[in-house]
C-alpha cells in the first residue's frame, strides 16, 4: 500500500506503531542532523522526522526534498518531546521517524507560495486552480459542500422524495436572463438552451403522479457577474403535490434544522421569522434583509413636510418618498468623511445624502429649515441621541428603498452592528406582478408559473384589456402565494405554489402580453398537460453556492465552487470559452461575422 493512514489521522494511541503516509511536502526544516518535513494531505498536517540514527538513506533523500513534492514515508510514531508539542494541530503531540522515503513525483517552482496562496491574486489563484485547491481552506468548503448535498438528500429521501434528473438539452424559454444556446447538428438552424432552471419539467412530474420531486442540478444563465453569481450554479430543487405554502415551508425549516446539526453542529431555532414584502421594503428598502441588525428605515415625509427645505417638500409633492435612518455614533464624522458617504450614496443612485447631526442641538446645512420641534420629532422617530446623525434620501420609491438599503448594510458594517451568527428569514405576500417602466407592461415578479392568492384569482379574470396599459390598475393589488428564505442579507432561495389549472395559466399570460401562439411555442406541452388532471403543487429552489457560501463564511462564491468562472465568464485555468475549428462550425452551419 502506497499508504495505511492519512496524515491528520495519526494520534497518540498511535505510539509505537509502524505506520505509511502519502501526501504533499507543505514545509521542509533543516536542523542540521535532523530534518523535518510538514506532511500534508487533505486530511489534514503530519510532522515527519528525518534522523540518521533511524535511517541515514531516508536523511540523505530528505536533503533534496522541496515543497509540493509527492512522497511516501513510513515509519515509527513518536511523542514529541516535551516543549516541542503543536496544540493547534490534531496531530500535533506525536510525529512520525522515517525508516523509509519513497519520492512519487518532483514539482517545479510554484507560481506563488503555497503558504502565501491567499495573498496571491485571484487571477493567478484561478489559473492554477489545481494549486488552490490544495489549500485547506478550500478544501474545507468542498468538504463542507459534500456533507450539505449528502444531509440534504438523506433528509429529502426520509420525507418521501425521489432524486430525478431532467434534461440538460432543452428548449429556450423566457425566464429572466438570456439562454445559453447550443446549436443542433442533426437540426440545422434550431438550437437547444441549457436549462436556467427545471421549472417546467418538474412541473411536469407532478402531473405524472410522482408527487414529491427533488434534484441538486446544475442551471446556467448567462447574465452579468458579481461575487455571489455564476453562470453555472447549482440549484437544490424540489416540488410536491397536493402542497400548500405551510407544507413547504416547514419542510424546509426541518431541512435547514438538519443540515446545520449535521454539518456544522449549530442548533437552528424553528420557525423561522417571517416578514411580508411591502413591509420588508418599507423597514429594510429590499426584500432579502439582514436582520442580524437594526437600523431601520423610517419615512419622514409627514415631518419634511412641515419644513421649507425644497429638495423634500418638491420630492413629495411630485409623488416621491423621504426616507432617513439612524447613523449611530456619526455626529463625530468630519465634513470630508459626510462628502466620502453622500459619493457613495450617489453611487447607489442617490441625487444626494442629506444630514443632521445630533450633537448639542442639531447641526446641518438644512437643520435651518425646520422649526427645532419637527427635529426632535425626526430624532425622536429614528431613536437618535447626542452623538448620532441622521440620514436622508428623497426621490422615487424605488430609488430611495434601493439608495437606503445599500447604505443601512454598510453602514451595518462600518459601525460594527453586524456580529455573527445565521439569521434566517422568510419574505412572504408578494405581489404577483410588477410593473416594468421599459416595457409599459405587467411582467411577472417571480415566474409566470406562479399561482395568484385564491381570493385574487376571480380579480384575475375581471381584468379589462385596458388595465394592462395602467400600473396603478387592480391588476397590482394580486398577491402571489410566493415566499422566499433568506438568510443573513442574501436570498438564499424561493419558491411558490404553482398554477395547476389551464385557464388560469392562459389568464396569465394574457396579463403578461404573452400571445397564444408565442404561449403554445413556448409552454405547448406545460398546457397540455395542465388539461389532463394536474394537482395542486409547488416547490421551492435553493442556492447551494450561495447556502454553503454562507454556511462557512467565504466573501465569494467562487470559493465554494471547485472550477469557477471569472466576472466575464471565463475559466482561467482551461482557456474556456474558446474558439473551435471552422470544421466544426460548418458542421453546425454557423457562420461567425466578427474576426477570430
Amino acid at each position: 500500500m502506497i499508504r495505511d493512514k492519512w496524515c491528520g489521522e495519526i494520534r497518540e494511541s498511535d505510539i509505537g506503531s509502524n505506520v505509511r503516509l502519502a501526501g504533499w511536502v507543505f514545509r521542509r526544516r533543516d536542523h542540521g542532523g535532523l530534518i523535518f518535513i510538514d506532511l500534508r494531505d487533505r486530511s489534514g498536517i503530519a510532522q515527519v522526522v528525518f534522523s540518521p540514527d533511524v535511517s541515514k538513506e531516508a536523511h540523505k533523500l530528505a536533503h533534496d526534498l522541496r515543497g509540493e513534492f509527492v512522497i511516501s514515508v513510513s515509519g515509527e510514531i513518536r511523542r514529541r518531546p516535551t516543549g516541542t508539542e503543536n496544540h493547534n494541530l490534531p496531530t500535533g503531540m506525536v510525529e512520525l521517524y522515517a525508516k523509509e522515503l519513497n519520492v512519487l513525483n518532483e514539482s517545479t517552482p510554484l507560481p506563488f507560495p503555497m503558504e502565501e496562496a491567499h495573498e496571491a491574486s485571484e487571477s493567478l489563484r484561478l489559473k492554477y486552480r489545481y494549486l488552490d485547491l490544495r489549500r485547506p481552506e478550500l478544501q474545507n468548503n468542498l468538504i463542507i459542500r459534500h456533507k450539505t448535498t449528502k444531509s440534504i438528500r438523506d433528509y429529502l429521501d426520509e420525507n418521501g422524495f425521489l432524486e430525478i434528473e431532467t434534461p440538460m438539452l432543452t428548449k429556450s424559454t423566457p425566464e429572466g436572463a438570456r439562454d445559453y444556446l447550443v446549436p443542433s447538428r442533426l437540426n440545422p438552424g434550431h438550437f437547444y438552451a441549457l436549462p436556467q432552471s427545471p421549472q417546467l419539467f418538474k412541473q411536469i412530474l407532478m402531473v405524472s403522479g410522482l408527487e414529491r420531486y427533488f434534484q441538486i442540478v446544475k442551471c446556467f444563465r448567462d447574465e452579468d457577474l458579481r461575487a455571489d453569481r455564476q453562470p453555472e450554479f447549482t440549484q437544490i430543487d424540489m416540488e410536491m403535490s397536493f402542497a400548500d405554502r405551510e407544507d413547504i415551508i416547514t419542510l424546509i425549516e426541518g431541512m435547514i434544522k438538519r443540515l446545520f446539526m449535521d454539518v456544522l453542529g449549530i442548533e437552528i431555532e424553528v420557525p423561522f421569522q417571517r416578514l411580508g414584502y411591502t413591509e420588508s421594503m418599507e423597514r429594510f428598502g429590499n426584500d432579502k434583509p439582514d436582520m442580524r441588525f437594526g437600523l431601520e428605515l423610517k419615512d419622514m415625509a409627514d415631518l419634511a413636510s412641515k419644513g421649507s427645505f425644497k429638495v423634500f417638500l418638491d420630492t413629495i409633492k411630485s409623488g416621491g418618498r423621504v426616507k432617513a435612518i439612524n447613523g449611530k455614533g456619526m455626529a463625530g464624522f468630519s465634513r470630508r468623511e459626510i462628502d466620502m458617504l453622500t459619493e457613495e450614496a450617489q453611487s447607489f443612485g442617490a441625487k444626494g445624502l442629506a444630514w443632521i447631526k445630533v450633537k448639542d442641538g442639531f447641526e446641518s446645512p438644512i437643520a435651518k429649515f425646520f422649526p427645532d420641534e419637527v427635529l426632535r420629532q425626526m430624532a425622536e422617530r429614528l431613536d437618535a441621541s447626542d452623538g448620532d446623525m441622521m440620514l436622508f434620501v428623497a426621490d422615487r420609491e424605488k430609488v430611495v428603498h434601493d439608495v437606503m438599503s445599500r447604505l443601512r448594510l454598510e453602514l451595518g458594517k462600518r459601525i460594527g452592528l453586524i456580529k455573527g451568527g445565521f439569521k434566517f428569514l422568510w419574505v412572504t405576500d408578494y405581489p404577483l406582478l410588477e410593473w416594468d417602466e421599459e416595457g409599459g407592461r405587467f411582467t411577472a415578479m417571480h415566474h409566470p408559473f406562479t399561482s395568484p392568492v385564491d381570493e385574487d384569482i376571480e380579480k384575475m379574470f375581471s381584468v379589462d384589456i385596458s388595465e394592462l396599459q395602467n400600473p396603478n390598475s387592480k391588476l397590482s393589488t394580486i398577491r402571489a402565494k410566493a415566499y422566499d428564505i433568506v438568510l443573513n442579507g442574501y436570498e438564499i432561495g424561493g419558491g411558490s405554489i404553482r398554477i395547476h389549472r389551464k385557464d388560469v395559466q392562459k389568464k396569465m399570460f394574457e396579463i403578461l402580453k404573452i400571445s397564444d401562439d408565442e404561449a403554445r411555442l413556448k409552454f405547448g406541452f406545460l398546457l397540455d398537460a395542465l388539461q389532463y388532471g394536474a394537482p395542486p403543487h409547488g416547490g421551492i429552489a435553493l442556492g447551494l453556492d450561495r447556502l454553503v457560501m454562507l454556511m462557512v463564511g467565504a466573501h465569494s462564491i467562487r470559493d465554494v465552487i471547485a472550477f469557477p468562472k471569472t466576472q466575464k465568464a471565463m475559466c482561467l485555468m482551461s482557456g474556456a470559452p474558446s474558439i473551435v475549428e471552422p470544421k466544426q462550425l460548418r458542421e453546425l452551419n454557423i457562420k461567425v461575422d466578427i474576426p477570430l
